[in-house]
């Protein structure tokens, strides 16, 4: 039987996930006036969770940091080459592709959140609506091409990448393995998140609101000027 190798913590699990779900929200509610909060909640989720992705890629354990997995252009061609060999380049943690994904990922999904609240807070006219959209479309591309890689590297490597962010382990790999998943962080980021969103949902903009201005839109009723008689 193959031995299996603990390589993802908890923090690195959660956030994979949590991001997912929150672009997933995000893109799904981009149109609708009505889910607009929703919109706007799911778009802060995602850039906590990349900020604490930064932090957790300095701080982290083993296969969470950077210095792990990013490397330069011969690693990824070198990697690129032995996909077609029949025993292509082992990686406990992300290979030079995925790592590139990481990183795109990372970086579009801070540029979009940018974009939405600067959007929200109407620091640009038409353009930077044009812009955000822009930013989510190439980050939904991205997460496309990254899916079609995590099943075709499972299927190349004999490995269920999918089915290892959610147990955290991997078969074989012996002695690349992390000792401690940090299951203390996971339970603040956790706690962060379920607070946040416990908020967002007690305290809805009101009716009658434009939520990029916050000026009222209700209906006027009646004369502007109340006299009296």
């Amino acid at each position: 039987m193959t031995s299996r190798t603990l390589i993802w913590d908890w923090p690195v699990r959660l956030f994979h996930w949590s991001l997912a779900a929150s672009f997933a929200g995000a893109w799904l509610t981009a149109d609708s006036e009505r889910w607009l909060n929703f919109h706007i909640a799911c778009g802060y989720t995602m850039a906590g969770l990349i900020v604490f992705r930064l932090l957790w890629g300095i701080v982290g354990t083993r296969h969470a940091r950077f210095s792990d997995f990013i490397r330069g252009p011969g690693a990824v061609i070198r990697y690129l080459r032995s996909l077609l060999s029949a025993h292509p380049e082992p990686h406990a943690g992300h290979n030079p592709l995925g790592a590139i994904a990481v990183v795109m990922l990372l970086t579009l999904g801070l540029a979009t959140a940018a974009s939405g609240w600067a959007m929200y807070n109407e620091m640009g006219g038409e353009w930077l609506e044009e812009v955000h959209e822009i930013l989510a479309t190439v980050m939904l591309v991205v997460v496309g091409m990254h899916v079609v890689g995590v099943i075709f590297s499972s299927l190349k490597h004999h490995e269920n990448l999918i089915a290892s962010m959610f147990t955290g382990y991997k078969p074989g790999h012996d002695g690349q393995g992390i000792t401690h998943t940090r299951p203390l962080v996971a339970i603040l980021m956790i706690v962060s998140l379920g607070s946040f969103w416990a908020w967002t949902l007690n305290n809805p903009a009101p009716a009658g609101v434009d939520n990029a201005s916050g000026d009222y839109q209700g209906e006027t009723t009646g004369d502007t000027d109340n006299d009296d008689d």
